[in-house]
This record gives structure tokens, sequence and C-alpha cells, in this order.
């Protein structure tokens, strides 16, 4: 099951606290009309929003769209920025809006295949080795997958971007206890779908 350190590495803070201010000046220029500016905020959180939004909404063909009706809202509102959370808050919770408005306006769903990459070992393995990784990475997926919308944001947002309960809870827009509250729920899920999967592979 996925493990979340509760103490980050050291200087972990000091160069997150460094990149924010690097993204806030940023967004000062976006504010001017930068375009330069805009396009190196745009590459840098590209990968990011994309990851998030493809394990969000798992609808592949929607994200390219939402991740750019997104990065307009920040080129629009950058003079709104007011530095009263960390910049990367700022644009994933306008992502995270987007992404449930999207999936609100959807007509007709699309299954999706696609895998927890991130979670994917990078040692050269043995024949058997690496099939039962690919068989467990697929299970993961799935079992992601069988999750609600909500709770699939909040293990992405833990697990693969790193946020605090309370970062996701203004990404979010509702309080701390409920980000728990998910989160407690979305773990349970995923421990009662794993186990007896697990064991045709294992």
């Amino acid at each position: 099951m996925f493990q979340r350190s509760t103490k980050p590495p050291a200087g972990a803070a000091a160069a997150r606290g460094s990149m924010n201010a690097d993204e806030a000046a940023l967004i000062e220029r976006v504010a001017r009309n930068d375009l330069r500016a805009f396009e190196v905020l745009y590459r840098s959180y590209f990968p990011r929003l994309t990851r998030f939004l493809e394990r969000m909404t798992r609808r592949p063909e929607l994200v390219e769209e939402i991740l750019n009706d997104t990065m307009l809202v920040v080129a629009q509102n950058a003079h709104k920025y007011n530095k009263g959370s960390k910049v990367s808050t700022w644009i994933f919770a306008i992502a995270y809006r987007k992404g449930l408005k999207a999936l609100r306006d959807l007509n007709d769903p699309v299954e999706s295949d696609l895998e927890l990459d991130d979670l994917a070992g990078e040692d050269r393995l043995e024949p058997r080795e690496e099939l039962m990784q690919l068989q467990l990475r697929q299970l993961l997926s799935e079992a992601v997958d069988a999750l609600s919308v909500n709770h699939r944001a909040v293990i992405d947002l833990t697990y693969f971007q790193g946020a605090g309960y309370r970062e996701i809870a203004e990404i979010m827009g509702c309080p701390i206890e409920t980000v728990k509250t998910r989160m407690f729920h979305a773990r349970r899920r995923l421990k009662a779908l794993l186990p007896e999967r697990l064991e045709d592979i294992l």
C-alpha cells in the first residue's frame, strides 16, 4: 500500500520556498502580459497537470482541453494571485475545478487503460518478476480507477504531487477534515480491492 513520509528530506522546505518564490515572480510577469513568462510556467506545469488530470478524470481525450482551459484562467487572472497560498496550490485548484466541470458536462463516458507509471521500479528485472510487476501496476490502476473522482484526486495530490492535507483542502475547496475523511475512505477502498486480486499474481 502507498506509504506517505511524514518527514520531508533535509532542505526540502527551503527548496520548495525558493521554487514558490520563483513561480510567484513568473505569475507577476504573466500579469504584465509577459508571454515568455507564461511559456515557462506552462512548460513547468504541463507534465504535472497532465498526470493529475489523467488520474482524476480517467478521460485522456479531455486532458489537453482541461489543461489549456486551466492555464487560460491562470493567464487571465494572474493579477488576482495574492500570494496567500503557493502558486502550485492556486493552479491545481483551478485545474481541479475545471476537471470537475468537464466531467459534469461529459455525456459519453470513455474507458481508460492508464497505468500508474510512477509506481514502476527502474531496476531491470527477471522476466517473471517483470511480468508480475506489470500485473501489479495494472491492478493498482484498476483499483484507483474504481475510486470516486474526489478520492482519486486526494490519492494523486497526496502521493504523486506531494501535497499536504492543508494544501489539498485549499485545492479542493473543502475543510481539512473532509480531506482526511476522503483519504480514509480511499485507502480503505484500495485495501479492500487489492488483497484478493493480488493472490492471483503472487
